[in-house]
């Protein structure tokens, strides 16, 4: 990436813990001083588990690679705190009155991080990728149901609908693309996947596959440039390790298990490092079922799968009471959330009579079996996740007691999404979403989305979920939409295509050095590029790039 000759610093031998110019490790910062106001300076250290797969937004459908692509890249607009829709790259936007037409009037003078001018063209191109067949994107379905996209001008951008489309105007929250550098190219062998240009608060500096990821601050971000001169995320692949880095001072930010939430983290030393925060967070964890395998067609096993485990013991014991039961694919509390969908409450009785009524009958040794074939199959989930393993091996007990034998196997995370989510080489996964603020699920549940790729991996098809997937994005009339996502969750349940597990408290502590963090209901992230540090608590010196 070439990049014009700005004042932007950086650093000399960007590691971990030894960072040129750093104040002295063996000092305790004093978090209690005064809050001197905004000040420029200091560096951000994330961790993630896994590392990122691509930078392209496109091709991005894991957790690791957006936290990344939201700091590199804007949308037309954004969720705000409150979770209202606001201008980014777009400073404003008129709808027609049938609600049919959006005419988006775009900031001028934004600047993509090489320099060249952001126009229409851009958004146009961007629509134009999303809808390419050949582009192999999750996300091409909001896009395709555009009529009409044009570039009137460099700084219009307007998208006419055959039909309603209630998740329109969110929908241009996705990240644009730069015409200029992807125009005429397979998207899937460009090098921004690897080396991405975008608009947005960070700029790309390194990715050290496996070990983490640099970025810049943007001296010319048109919101004004982040307080903070560079964000850095590490690789560290599992929990106990990244903790570890934590606990030492050597990483700014950790989402914490509830063992550590409640136990290993009650100490004053900690307490002066870091602030810790609970919050419901737009996400679930699930055990999903490949449905083109003949053990899991029948919708009774898979109710009886539902039966047979224990919830409430998975979130007593393993999130320590941090959680509450899923029920459905949506966040409590939310308008479109419907709290009398059924249950299948813990019943391990229940559970046998419908896999004896499903034709598995247990054997001698009391394992369950059908034509011979004993019921048997693994769970796959991602390495490095102790929360996941745990919560497997709950699982494996509860269902050892109705006859049927789990194993459990864990895979690195970038191999796990390549090689067995994507090609649909499962039996079971015990996976997470984070779920939109928007109550369409089009791209996760429609049987039209179940090619390799896609994000219904697990194969599910039902007539009447896409009737109503299609009735709930068709109308702007919320009460309908409430309608058709009610009935919507009463059939997934009955389906059980996924055991819905729970609902996991966020739990992230970060340092207490950052400050202009502001909980809200779109949780602590939305406003990531105002945190600052005041200059008398600033931890890392830069180095001239």
């Amino acid at each position: 990436m070439m990049l014009r000759k700005l004042r932007i610093f950086w650093l000399i031998g960007l590691a971990l813990v030894l960072i040129s110019g750093c104040k002295s490790e063996t000092e305790e910062p004093n978090y209690f001083g005064p809050d001197t106001g905004p000040a420029y300076g200091d560096l951000f250290i994330d961790a993630t588990i896994g590392d990122a797969s691509t930078l392209l937004p496109p091709l991005a459908s894991d957790a690791s690679s957006a936290n990344i692509i939201s700091l590199i890249y804007n949308g037309l607009v954004k969720y705000d705190g409150d979770l209202n829709l606001v201008g980014d790259l777009a400073q404003s936007w008129d709808i027609s009155p049938d609600g049919l037409t959006i005419t988006f009037h775009l900031r001028k003078g934004v600047k993509w991080h090489d320099g060249a001018p952001v126009t229409a063209q851009d958004i146009l191109f961007t629509y134009q990728v999303m809808v390419d067949p050949k582009t192999p994107t999750a996300y091409s379905g909001d896009y395709l149901q555009v009529k009409k996209a044009e570039a009137p001008d460099d700084y219009t951008f307007r998208v006419t609908y055959a039909q309603p489309f209630a998740p329109a105007l969110g929908s241009w929250g996705l990240s644009i693309l730069p015409k200029h550098l992807l125009a005429g190219q397979d998207i899937t062998k460009s090098p921004l996947g690897r080396h991405p240009v975008g608009t947005g608060p960070y700029i790309f500096k390194e990715w050290r596959a496996g070990e983490k990821i640099a970025l810049a601050y943007n001296p010319d971000y048109f919101d004004g440039r982040p307080y903070l001169n560079g964000y850095i995320c590490v690789v560290k692949p599992d929990l106990a390790t990244m903790f570890l880095e934590l606990k030492a001072g050597n990483i700014d930010r950790m989402g914490l298990t509830p063992l550590q939430y409640t136990r290993q983290t009650a100490y004053p030393k900690f307490d002066r490092m870091y602030e810790k925060y609970r919050y419901m967070p737009f996400s679930y964890i699930y055990l999903g079922y490949n449905l083109n395998d003949s053990r899991f067609a029948d919708r009774r096993v898979r109710q009886a799968l539902t039966y047979a485990i224990n919830k409430k013991e998975i979130i007593d014991g393993v999130l320590l009471g941090l959680g509450q039961e899923a029920y459905g694919p949506y966040k409590p509390g939310t308008w479109y959330y419907n709290p009398d969908v059924p249950k299948f409450s813990y019943d391990p009785a229940k559970a046998k009579a419908l896999l004896a009524a499903a034709g598995w009958r247990p054997n001698a040794d009391g394992i369950l079996t059908k034509d011979g074939r004993p019921f048997e199959f693994t769970i796959l989930t991602n390495q490095g996740n102790d929360i996941r393993v745990r919560t497997a091996e709950i699982i494996q007990r509860r269902l050892s007691q109705v006859g049927i034998i789990v194993h459990i196997r864990t895979v690195e995370w970038a191999s796990f999404l390549k090689q067995f989510i994507e090609k649909g080489r499962f039996e079971a996964v015990l996976l997470g979403w984070n779920t939109g603020l928007d109550p369409d699920q089009y791209d996760i549940w429609s049987s039209t989305k179940t090619k390799p790729g896609e994000l219904n991996f697990v194969g599910y098809k039902n007539p009447e979920v896409d009737a109503l997937l299609a009735e709930g994005r068709h109308t702007f009339d919320r009460e309908k939409r409430r309608q058709a996502y009610f009935k919507f969750q009463e059939i997934l349940a009955e389906d059980q295509p996924y055991t819905f597990l729970f609902v996991p408290d966020a739990l992230p502590a970060i340092s207490r050095r950052f400050h202009g963090i502001k909980p809200a209901p779109a949780g602590i992230n939305y406003n990531f590029e105002k945190w600052y540090v005041p200059k008398g608590e600033q931890k890392y010196t830069m180095s001239p790039y």
